[in-house]
């Protein structure tokens, strides 16, 4: 087998070109010799989970869609606002024909005749190759009317954003597609029953959609063999922060550890100073809890990062030495989630700002012990409270600092050595 499923165009020059790509075979098999059923149904027997965050099985999202009320959308979230996230833009860049494929696979399969692909704002260049891939995709008649001369009808539509982290949310990504403002749906109803423009709509990520060509070609069996039984498949792991060779790095799900991913020759190879050691891990960007060196020999997948106490999410590794503040970094975090509020929801709104100030009280020296146990306080408040995860996301660099570097906290504090504030 190829050594890579996603990242192809690190073995195969020019495949950004039809040419050299290929002739669509798994859209063609899926529109010319199986039903709509049947695609659902190998990408659900496939376990094929959503790598935008969430990890959601792809297959049973597409079997949401109701099939008596109609026009059904495709949306492809290429928003890639995630700190630390880099992998979607590189497989637009580079393969952008197979995220073409996927996409009109999935068209395909719940019955829709538009998709749409949500490109953050600053992806400009980016979205000039995927256009000029669209283009070419059109001219062969892999999309557009009569599908490889069937009645299937897919067209496929490049929007925008204006750079908003917001709008990596699914129904504020719906919204801003409709041309308001891009602030979250209160849910239910959800986007599979009631989404872009009132209509049934699919969503999923970029590199999800890159995983289903493969899953038709092959078969749900053969990608199966790939990854572990509940995280099958391979994934992309971005690699960024203290680490001599940042990067997206493809393996199997389950078959690689932090440990590997960091110190691997093929991968990371270590620190990038000499003598230093990891001290903080953020493993899904900004969004996961922050952990120690502590996970090092945990292997990269959903359930096995669960286990260890945060979530892998888009697999975004910022990767910190001992040599960082873990305050002064947990404060940077809290910045951009208080700047990205959309303000929708008071308990985000309000309380971001809140907690953001408490930060600035602590690192300009002015804390006392009882505003570090505020911080925490305001934290705990926001949890479950919100419209959208982005309240909660802005939780985590706060309560998961505290559990791993509360002394270095209270050594901030003015007081630091009375004791601190019992909490209640």
């Amino acid at each position: 087998m190829a050594k890579f499923v996603l990242l192809r165009h690190r073995e195969t020059p020019d495949i950004h070109k039809l040419s050299v790509y290929g002739e669509y075979t798994a859209l063609k098999k899926a529109v010319t010799s199986m039903t709509t059923d049947q695609v659902i149904n190998e990408v659900k027997a496939s376990g094929l989970r959503g790598r935008g965050g969430a990890g959601f099985p792809t297959g049973v999202k597409w079997s949401f869609v109701p099939k008596e009320r109609y026009p059904h959308y495709v949306t492809v979230n290429a928003d890639e606002s995630e700190p630390g996230t880099f992998k979607d833009r590189e497989l637009m860049e580079f393969n952008p024909h197979q995220v073409i494929e996927g996409a009109a696979i999935a068209a395909f399969a719940v019955g829709a005749t538009r998709v749409y692909h949500y490109l953050r704002g600053e992806f400009k260049p980016v979205a000039r190759k995927m256009q000029a891939a669209i283009d070419e995709a059109y001219a062969a008649g892999y999309l557009g009317q009569n599908v490889f001369g069937t009645t299937v009808e897919i067209q496929m539509f490049l929007h925008l954003g204006a750079g908003a982290y917001i709008c990596g949310e699914e129904s504020a990504l719906l919204e801003s597609l409709e041309g308001k403002m891009g602030q979250p749906r209160l849910r239910p109803p959800f986007p599979a029953v009631v989404g872009l423009y009132g209509q049934p709509t699919v969503i999923n990520n970029t590199e999800t959609m890159a995983n289903v060509p493969y899953i038709i070609n092959n078969g749900a069996a053969a990608y199966k063999q790939l990854g572990t039984e509940k995280s099958p498949g391979p994934k992309i792991y971005c690699l960024s922060g203290h680490v001599k060779r940042p990067g997206n790095y493809e393996a199997e799900l389950g078959k690689i550890t932090f440990r590997d991913l960091i110190y691997g020759e093929e991968f990371g190879q270590g620190m990038m100073t000499e003598g230093r050691k990891v001290k903080a891990i953020l493993p899904s960007g900004a969004s996961g809890p922050i952990v120690t060196d502590t996970v090092l020999d945990v292997p990269l997948d959903y359930e096995s990062v669960a286990a260890a106490g945060t979530i892998l999410g888009s697999a975004s590794m910022i990767i910190m030495d001992d040599s960082i503040d873990m305050v002064w970094a947990a404060g940077k975090v809290m910045h951009f989630f208080r700047h990205e509020s959309c303000g929708k929801c008071t308990p985000c709104r309000e309380g971001t700002f809140w907690m953001e100030k408490q930060y600035h009280r602590i690192l300009g020296g002015k804390a006392t012990l009882a505003d570090v146990t505020l911080l925490q306080d305001v934290a705990n408040q926001i949890i479950g409270k919100c419209l959208c995860p982005l309240g909660e996301f802005a939780t985590s660099p706060v309560l998961s600092s505290f559990k791993h570097f509360q002394a270095e906290y209270e050594a901030r504090a003015t007081d630091a050595k009375k004791p601190a504030t019992a909490r209640k």
